[in-house]
């Protein structure tokens, strides 16, 4: 495998250094023995499958040796310093990078995904390469991912689809683009991936045969302009159909530009050569040709693009690029590192191409909220673009969609404030205008103007716009949401039955405000009424306050004494059996809403009785005091009803809901409540309250609906 690996670097880099290589895969070698992956091969074949496969992208030295190493530091006793003797600084740090992006536990996978894409937006600050060997890591995990559980592939089919193929589509690496989205389909919709395959092959012949026809005519056509190029088909991934086929609500046999032709030629003159012999024997469809040599995506690529219609009818596009430009459409940011050059060098002559990550740097510090960042994130990696000219010349590239405000904001948040109208090409436009590809856009402002309206946020597309539009709102309308966040707070201390003198303690909220994190009390409340800090976050920590305020040892002490002494079991209106207790409240925690079957704790708080908990809440597991816990059990005898919340994630499809629900009333389980979420990426979220008896039936109703065609994921809530 060392040989077979070296081998491909030096088909690209002569230079290679076959010493430095050889001692990271001896290393990883000896540092991975005994360890074994759910296929029950060897841990070792992954990181050389990782290394093959950035080799395959034609990355330095550094990188494969990272790809080697990646688990080193984790997985091993291998230390850091260790590492940097044996291979540098350079390599160490690649390694520790990919390290840092391995998950945290976070109290909902919401904030562990957007977390983690946190972290890749830091990483990819630093150094891009960090991301591109987590991208390899990722890809031939999806490789091997029939060996795992049928929940762990939904889990990481999932989360590949809707991060890692953005991700490596943002950076221009189509080769693991296409084959993670086809991986990824390939497990969350097996019978329609399968069913595609199969349609694909049955058309194959028929698809060769025309694209064959159409080569032999261009080939023709090049030879009299004397025209050299290399032309071939190009197949259209199971994955790109299956986008097509649901974008378009069409049915396969309703397809008819499932054929391409890509032609690499050596120079941009003939690249616009061939582009006039494409469309002097073929008649192109108007709108649908894309010049991406003369404005480039901001993930590098280049090439033209024309859909043309061939002579029975059939519908073809061509793609027209150069040889360096091909290089580049295949591996992205991969394609730019040269061998010869320091990282120092190579890194600052990327620098200008990936603006876009410091864009991204900027305005995520501004998104604290897990859903939205996570939204916004996706949006950025995954959206098509237009790319318009401002009035001076320069290019600037906007989600498809967008309008003069996108494009406002995109200028300076002042312009965006001021923004009073636009001109499209030389003439006045509505602000709600869609701006096209190769528009000329001026914005015309005012410094009267009283900034923007809230009705924007309903007109914007760009991610960039709909974070400064709210900015300029949560500034605005500070005042108002201190008055609107204290008001929300006290409301909630009546819900909770408080007192206002009982808990809202000047001391207490200086408490809580600084572990927060927040610089004064105003800040907090404008927060609060703005919606950015849940009240949920605010009153654990008052009422935590609370309970170290007016509990003494001694009631936790008597509480203690009676349990011990007693050996009669008392049994609660919730069936919950406690020894030796009497006249004491005991309550379901709505923190983890334990059920029967549920293995359980009693926590006794803080002058409001008892609280019955999951042994597994994460508020269990954070206790300091081991002593306020107590034995507690299911009464058998007793049975009552359980509301439980249900997590769902779905493909957004026609009778989905209907579905989820004629199964559920098949159980007989009565659902009390549901809060349906439409994202952006065409799914959605669906929370369910069911009412169930025992832990058995979540177990039941749980897999009910992993059975329902469509389903991503389902969890039950609990924090």
């Amino acid at each position: 495998m060392l040989e077979e690996l070296l081998a491909k670097i030096e088909l690209y880099n002569p230079e290679t250094n076959r010493e430095l290589i050889t001692k990271a895969y001896n290393l990883a070698e000896e540092k991975h023995e005994g360890q074994f992956r759910s296929s029950g091969e060897p841990y070792f074949i992954h990181p050389v499958a990782v290394a093959n496969i950035l080799a395959d992208l034609n990355m330095d030295d550094a990188t494969i040796m990272a790809g080697l190493l990646h688990d080193i530091l984790e997985d091993t006793d291998f230390s850091y310093d260790s590492m940097q003797d044996m291979f540098g600084e350079e390599v160490t740090k690649l390694v520790d990078g990919v390290t840092k992006l391995k998950k945290l536990s976070y109290k909902s996978k919401q904030e562990n995904q957007a977390e983690n894409l946190r972290k890749m937006v830091l990483a990819m600050s630093k150094d891009i390469r960090v991301v591109i060997v987590k991208l390899a890591d990722r890809l031939h995990n999806m490789r091997t991912l029939e060996y795992m559980n049928r929940n762990k592939q939904i889990e990481k089919a999932t989360e590949t689809l809707q991060i890692y193929a953005p991700l490596a589509h943002r950076l221009g690496i189509n080769t693991i683009k296409w084959e993670l989205e086809d991986l990824s389909l390939r497990y969350l919709e097996p019978e329609i991936y399968y069913e595609l395959v199969e349609k694909v092959k049955l058309k194959r012949k028929e698809r060769e045969s025309f694209i064959q026809d159409i080569i032999m005519v261009l080939n023709l056509a090049l030879d009299e302009l004397n025209i050299s190029g290399e032309i071939s088909g190009r197949p259209k991934s199971i994955y790109s159909i299956y986008k097509k086929m649901y974008q378009q609500g069409k049915a396969f046999e309703e397809l008819f530009d499932l054929s391409a032709v890509r032609v690499i030629t050596d120079s941009i003159k003939n690249c616009y050569g061939v582009l006039g012999a494409v469309h002097t024997l073929w008649k192109p469809i108007p709108g649908r040709f894309k010049d991406y040599i003369a404005m480039p995506k901001p993930n590098l690529y280049q090439s033209l693009h024309t859909t043309v219609i061939g002579p029975r009818g059939e519908i073809f596009e061509v793609q027209i690029r150069t040889w360096e430009m091909h290089r580049t459409a295949e591996y992205g940011i991969a394609a730019h590192w040269k061998y010869k050059e320091g990282t120092t060098g190579k890194q600052s002559s990327l620098d200008q191409k990936l603006s876009w990550i410091r864009e991204l740097m900027e305005w995520q510090k501004d998104l604290s909220d897990s859903r939205e960042f996570i939204n916004t994130i996706k949006d950025d990696f995954s959206m098509d673009e237009v790319f318009v000219f401002s009035p001076k010349g320069d290019v600037i590239d906007l989600p498809e969609g967008s309008t003069p405000i996108d494009f406002a904001y995109r200028v300076h948040s002042a312009v965006g404030n001021k923004c009073v109208g636009a001109k499209v090409d030389g003439r006045i436009v509505p602000l709600t205008y869609k701006l096209k590809t190769g528009n000329i856009v001026e914005i015309l402002t005012s410094s009267n103007s009283t900034g923007p309206s809230m009705d924007w946020l309903k007109i914007v597309k760009s991610s960039q716009a709909k974070t400064k539009i709210k900015q300029y709102f949560k500034k605005k309308e500070r005042d108002n949401n201190i008055i609107k966040g204290r008001d929300m707070l006290e409301k909630e201390v009546r819900k909770q039955g408080f007192t206002f003198n009982e808990i809202l303690k000047d001391d207490w909220l200086e408490s809580v405000r600084e572990r927060m994190s927040f610089k004064n009390m105003d800040d907090m409340y404008a927060s609060i009424g703005f919606g950015t800090t849940p009240l949920t976050q605010v009153m654990p920590k008052l009422k935590e306050l609370h309970k170290e305020y007016y509990h003494t040892e001694d009631s936790v002490e008597e509480l203690q004494e009676n349990y011990q002494k007693s050996k009669t079991p008392i049994s609660s209106e919730h069936g919950i059996i406690l020894k030796g207790v009497d006249n004491i409240q005991i309550k379901i925690a709505k923190c983890c809403n334990p059920v029967p079957g549920d293995e359980i704790v009693g926590y006794i708080t803080r002058g409001r009785g008892v609280s019955v908990h999951r042994k597994d809440c994460s508020n269990i597991l954070n206790v300091d005091d081991q002593n306020r816990l107590i034995e507690v059990s299911w009464d058998n005898t007793e049975e009552s009803n359980y509301n439980v919340e249900i997590k769902v994630i779905a493909f957004d499809r026609f009778g989905y809901l209907a579905n989820l629900t004629q199964k559920i009333s098949e159980l007989g389980i009565d659902t009390r409540g549901m809060n349906v979420v439409k994202n952006k990426d065409k799914t959605f979220d669906i929370n369910l309250i069911v009412e169930v008896k025992h832990a058995k039936q979540i177990e039941d109703v749980l897999s009910m609906i992993r059975s329902v065609k469509g389903t991503l994921d389902v969890y039950r809530v609990k924090m």
